[in-house]
């Protein structure tokens, strides 16, 4: 059975009249901020009588979002989805639902888009959001997440809206430019779509296209909260081609940083978001205690490794600089993912025996 997300606003109206249409058994949830006084309980009970009229289980929870975001020193907006999220997974453990809908939307994917490369991002960021994907929280993330309404613009939701009769409220704070995402939807979209009218179909498009292209190359993003990626070897014996199990761990400092050969370590937070590949020109990597960049050609000269055996090296690159090269598995991390006194939590590189399987 499906759980659907439903504020009251007309995105999730109409997701969850989509739903019902379908056939299929689903339940809604909804969250009440309590961020807007009178008008977050005019939501709640929009979403209550519309669940009541159609005979749907309707769960309904209150969060004090002002403190917790005080609390975990965090905004408002990162306090609601980190409680949204985390909720939404209690309720499908706690009932058995199999996967979660939201009501993101084209325009926010768009919106999205525009926050990624205005605050600086990696290939990662500029991919989108995905139709289907998990829950983003550490203790639900195997619950899938599904986004119906990704191809859908706002328009196309109003459309459907009014064909259909649907009621929803107006959230008046989508109207004010105090946040980044409402600046960017209230005052430079308007501008995108005098110069393209189907600026945002034309983003999508564009998502799309790098998505594809990166799911081509063969990197893989090895997201902060995955348990365990491996990256695939071949039947040659050598740490060039083995299978690698990539896995975070919690970091006391207690343990020694030296580690057998096949295993490294480095600082999660530092390595940040990363993506698997091979060599390219203009690959560089800072080797521990060196004074500078070095050439990945030059490293590979260094460490007599053949010519026919430098596309089978395994390597982790940053998601901000594609060309730089934080571990080559197997054989060494760069210098800026160092461990120190400061290392909280670490990503742990460990060689895999033939056959065996992921940590």
């Amino acid at each position: 059975m499906l759980l659907v997300a439903v504020s009251g606003g007309i995105d999730s109206m109409c997701l969850v009249e989509k739903v019902r249409l379908s056939g299929g058994p689903f339940a809604v949830a909804h969250c009440n901020f309590r961020l807007r006084g009178a008008e977050s309980d005019a939501d709640e009970a929009l979403v209550r009588s519309w669940a009541a009229f159609h005979g749907v289980s309707c769960h309904v929870k209150s969060f004090d979002t002002t403190v917790y975001a005080q609390e975990n020193k965090i905004s408002v907006e990162m306090a609601a989805r980190k409680l949204r999220y985390h909720w939404f997974g209690e309720l499908c453990r706690e009932h058995g639902y199999s996967a979660v809908a939201v009501a993101h939307n084209a325009n926010d994917n768009a919106e999205t888009l525009i926050l990624n490369l205005l605050r600086g991002t990696g290939l990662k960021g500029l991919t989108g959001m995905k139709a289907e994907g998990f829950i983003p929280d550490p203790e639900f993330s195997d619950i899938p997440l599904l986004r119906p309404l990704l191809g859908m613009t706002r328009e196309d939701i109003e459309a459907f809206a009014a064909e259909y009769g649907i009621t929803w409220r107006e959230d008046h704070t989508n109207a004010q430019n105090e946040h980044k995402r409402n600046k960017i939807r209230n005052l430079v979209f308007p501008v995108f779509k005098e110069i393209n009218p189907s600026f945002i179909q034309t983003l999508n498009q564009d998502i799309k296209t790098i998505a594809r292209e990166v799911e081509e190359s063969g990197w893989v993003y090895c997201s902060r909260n995955n348990a365990t990626l491996v990256i695939p070897g071949s039947d040659r014996e050598s740490l060039i081609t083995k299978d690698f199990s990539i896995s975070e761990e919690e970091w006391d400092g207690s343990k020694s940083v030296k580690q057998p050969q096949g295993e490294l370590i480095m600082d999660a937070d530092k390595a940040g978001e990363f993506i698997e590949g091979s060599w390219e020109t203009g690959d560089w990597i800072r080797p521990l205690g060196a004074p500078g960049k070095k050439k990945l050609q030059d490293w590979f000269t260094d460490h007599h490794i053949p010519a026919d055996e430098k596309p089978f090296v395994k390597l982790l690159k940053s998601a901000k600089d594609p060309h730089h090269v934080i571990a080559v598995c197997g054989f060494c991390i760069d210098h800026s993912v160092r461990i120190t006194s400061s290392t909280k939590h670490i990503v742990k590189i460990v060689v895999k025996d033939s056959g065996s399987s992921p940590e």
